[in-house]
């Protein structure tokens, strides 16, 4: 299969992956790096950065898909306390990116740091904050060395600190905190807690970061790759931004894809392109094999068949299909993939990784997953199917933070997608799958 290839020159974010030391601060100058920061410091308000950001249809790259734009105009333009005395305002990173599938976020801090830096320069100016941080997953030992450096790099030319790019007044700092590796801190709430020194557990809302965020202050968190993609937005215009994706949804994506393709890896692409055609950029299904499942975004979104692969891959277009964009980590399954023991290896992920604050969380992902690992060593039931079903419904909805919907994605589409694979191993009392693999290694 000859893979489809889509042109670099529209590539934001990874335009100069081929290019060396792209992760130093002497490159990204090289080819234009703050100039956009420059522009904004010395020409356009707080206003005037959200508002531009609102019209390039820039949505929020970390899972949820919220309008960013939006999102900095919640927050308050002078916020004080009950003194009447001034509350700071911080702008918050989420650099957790623990979403099985997804590893973008990585090769943006590792590659592209400054780009990252100067987004939340951009960012800072617009919410009017004075402090930044950068909430990296504890795993992420290379990307922390990468952030630190661009930032050290960024100080000694001015461009963080007091009296930025030489504007009296104009001060804006980033500090990074390395995380302990809870998935959970993915959710922003969690992430506060975390970044406060609390336990990584996601907050009751209202009330809202944007009101009550780090440390009780008005707070606005988004992720890596939203913030890398600010720069061209102010530097080549909202409207070329807008015009490389749909009406609601603008701009390129970095997806993650994994699995069983030629060639897996990071690919950055319109947002709208089709899964299939995603698939062949990859070099297709590996050995030329069929196609049986796909995760379209990272571990939490609903299975899709390959009959149902035919979808552009922008947050609206997922949802219709019934799954979601969520984080850009698509994971490929062939047709040797027993998804009896992908649905079950997924969800002790989920067992393991809930925080426990809410019992249907804590409770009904213990369940799902020995359900499911009991139905994948052929000791399920047939009444197992319908349990598991009920216990989603106690799940899904009614938690705190959305956790305990992601865990639900793969357990509900897996059984109703691919119901006759779990009936199959119950009547057999063994995964079949397993046996016809073992047996054709036999014969060859």
């Amino acid at each position: 299969m000859s893979a489809i290839n889509f042109p670099n020159e529209n590539r934001i974010i990874t335009k100069h992956l081929e290019k060396p030391d792209t992760h130093l601060i002497g490159h990204y100058e090289s080819v234009d790096g703050y100039v956009a920061a420059k522009r904004v410091l010395n020409e356009m308000s707080g206003d005037g950065v959200v508002d531009e950001v609102k019209k390039s249809n820039l949505r929020g790259r970390g899972g949820a898909g919220f309008p960013t734009g939006m999102k900095w105009s919640f927050m308050p333009k002078d916020p004080k306390d009950a003194k009447g005395n001034p509350k700071p305002k911080y702008l918050v990173c989420n650099a957790d990116e623990g979403e099985p599938g997804t590893f973008k976020d990585s090769l943006i801090m590792n590659r592209f740091p400054h780009m990252l830096i100067e987004g939340m320069i951009i960012a800072g100016h617009a919410i009017g904050s004075e402090v930044g941080y950068i909430y990296v997953r504890g795993e992420y030992v290379k990307e922390i060395i990468s952030v630190e450096k661009a930032i050290d790099e960024a100080r000694a030319k001015g461009y963080l600190g007091k009296d930025i790019f030489g504007i009296k007044g104009k001060n804006f700092d980033i500090f990074l905190y390395r995380g302990a590796g809870a998935y959970i801190c993915g959710e922003e709430t969690a992430l506060l807690n975390s970044l406060e020194g609390k336990r990584g557990e996601p907050r009751l809302k209202p009330p809202f970061p944007a009101q009550v965020g780090a440390f009780g202050m008005p707070s606005c968190v988004n992720n890596v790759e939203t913030f890398a993609s600010v720069p061209f937005i102010i530097r080549e215009g909202a409207a070329k931004f807008a015009a490389m994706g749909t009406e609601k949804a603008g701009g390129t994506r970095l997806f993650c894809v994994s699995g069983h393709v030629e060639r897996p890896g990071v690919y950055e692409l319109p947002i709208n392109v089709n899964l299939l055609d995603l698939i062949e950029h990859c070099g297709g299904v590996r050995g030329g094999r069929a196609l049986k499942a796909v995760i379209p975004g990272g571990a939490s979104a609903p299975m899709l068949t390959a009959s149902e692969c035919n979808v552009a891959m922008d947050f609206d277009s997922l949802a219709k299909a019934g799954t979601m964009a969520g984080s850009g980590g698509v994971i490929v399954m062939d047709e040797t993939v027993c998804i009896v023991e992908a649905a079950s290896i997924l969800l002790k992920f989920y067992e393991h990784e809930s925080c426990g604050q809410c019992s249907q969380c804590r409770e009904g992902s213990h369940w799902l997953a020995r359900m499911f690992h009991r139905i994948e060593n052929g000791g399920g039931t047939s009444a197992d199917l319908d349990f598991i079903s009920e216990i989603c419904g106690n799940m899904a909805g009614q938690t705190i933070c959305a956790f305990a919907d992601a865990v639900t994605g793969p357990a509900l589409s897996s059984i109703k997608k691919f119901r006759h694979e779990f009936e199959e191993h119950i009547r057999l009392g063994r995964c079949p799958h397993k046996h016809v693999l073992v047996a054709q290694q036999v014969e060859a």
